[in-house]
């Protein structure tokens, strides 16, 4: 069997790289992955499931990854004036260049000159964010002359939430430019973002292969459904996604009495999200929308397996109608109706919704208030809803075939 080594700091790039490894055997290649610290017990809202270590070989090398104290600042900064926080954001564009985890990259090294001595190495995955993971893997290929395929879950220089000046930019798309110029491939989670990457890497091969979801994750056992007409949203919400659509469309069909307040609960399992709390209080919905905090990745698949409906907030921007989210693979594995709002139409959520036919896409309040109505009646006439997912469609994306892909993009390096 063939062995890949890929590079990935698991505190973000799960489920992706944990999907890719489980599923990676069965189309002949191995593999052994280098990554940050991972801690006593891995599985969380972010990380790696708990048989991921006993499946395989996972390198952890010194350092310690920078996620956490990130997420400090963040919530620090919220609290401090804008004077402090333009500040700190000219600091970053020179302290985290190109990324938080930049430091990780001796360590990473290392391991891999390390295990190189012993093993044989057929093709090198990165994948991103940090990109810091491309240029350990560039120092790889360039040392080691083996094939190298550079996986992109958030473009790098041409993301939409590019966070620094058009200064920095410059120089890091240079530096973009000068370290995918030895990669044998890239890969990306969309056709739209594929585009992208062909604009600025002429010449390379770019393949675009989407997230997914693991079957036997979701797949547990026979789950009841909720008594109330559940909508369940896990994760985290984004200041581009619009909470507010729903709220408003869910607060005149109550008042008109077309849907029964003690009936239905917007359950959201993930970080507390402060606008929603807001816009809840504002429409008289704090006792529908419940805000449970963080939990386990099995209990957020257990969650949303038991909801009447999967609630799905669209990126309320049009340069993010290449970008998925990667809950929107996990809902399809649910096997329960998706209900999309937000956005503004045409993006590859729309598409992916219809192709499998797996839920509703309500960009608008008007649609919303168009769909939810149609929803809750069967509820009440049936006591749940129905799922009419096209199982042949979905059963494309989960990660035993995203692994047939990237062994496909391995073998033509």
């Amino acid at each position: 069997m063939k062995k890949v080594l890929i590079i990935a700091n698991l505190f973000y790039a799960s489920p992706r790289i944990p999907g890719l490894a489980k599923y990676l055997p069965g189309f002949g290649w191995q593999p052994i992955i280098i990554t940050v610290p991972l801690g006593e017990n891995p599985d969380s809202s972010f990380g790696p499931p708990n048989d991921f270590r006993k499946r395989n070989l996972v390198i952890e090398t010194g350092y310690t990854s920078g996620k956490l104290m990130g997420t400090r600042v963040q919530k620090r900064l919220r609290r401090i004036k804008p004077l402090l926080r333009f500040l700190y954001r000219r600091y970053s564009e020179i302290a985290h260049y190109p990324d938080k985890e930049k430091n990780w990259m001796p360590f990473a090294i290392k391991a891999a000159d390390e295990l190189l001595k012993n093993e044989n190495i057929d093709a090198i995955v990165s994948s991103s964010s940090p990109v810091t993971c491309h240029l350990i893997a560039r120092k790889i290929k360039e040392k080691y002359r083996i094939p190298w395929v550079a996986d992109f879950r958030d473009l790098w220089t041409q993301n939409h939430n590019y966070p620094y000046s058009v200064f920095r930019k410059f120089f890091e798309r240079r530096l973009e430019i000068e370290t995918l110029s030895m990669a044998d491939a890239l890969v990306t989670i969309s056709s739209p973002m594929a585009n992208r990457l062909n604009l600025l890497h002429k010449g390379k091969r770019v393949y675009a292969i989407t997230n997914g979801f693991d079957p036997e994750k979701m797949s547990m056992g026979k789950v009841d459904l909720t008594a109330k007409f559940t909508m369940t949203y896990t994760g985290q919400i984004y200041e581009k996604q619009n909470t507010e659509k729903l709220l408003y469309a869910l607060k005149d069909l109550i008042s008109q009495g077309i849907i029964e307040r003690e009936n239905v609960e917007v359950r959201v399992f993930g970080p507390r999200s402060e606008r929603l709390e807001k816009h809840a209080a504002e429409y008289s919905l704090t006792d529908i929308v419940k805000q449970y905090g963080v939990v386990p990745r099995e209990v957020s698949f257990l969650k949303q397996r038991e909801s009447q409906l999967l609630w799905q907030i669209t990126w309320e921007d049009l340069r993010e109608k290449g970008a998925y989210s990667g809950k929107i693979f996990e809902y399809l594995g649910a096997n329960r109706p998706i209900l999309a709002t937000g956005g503004f139409g045409g993006d590859v959520v729309e598409e992916l919704i219809k192709e499998t036919n797996s839920g509703y896409y309500c960009p608008t309040v008007e649609d919303i208030k168009q769909t939810l109505p149609q929803l809750y009646s069967e509820y009440k006439m049936k006591g749940a809803l129905t799922y009419q997912g096209n199982m042949e469609k979905i059963n494309k994306y989960t990660y035993k075939e995203i692994a047939r892909k990237f062994a496909e993009v391995l073998e033509e390096c």
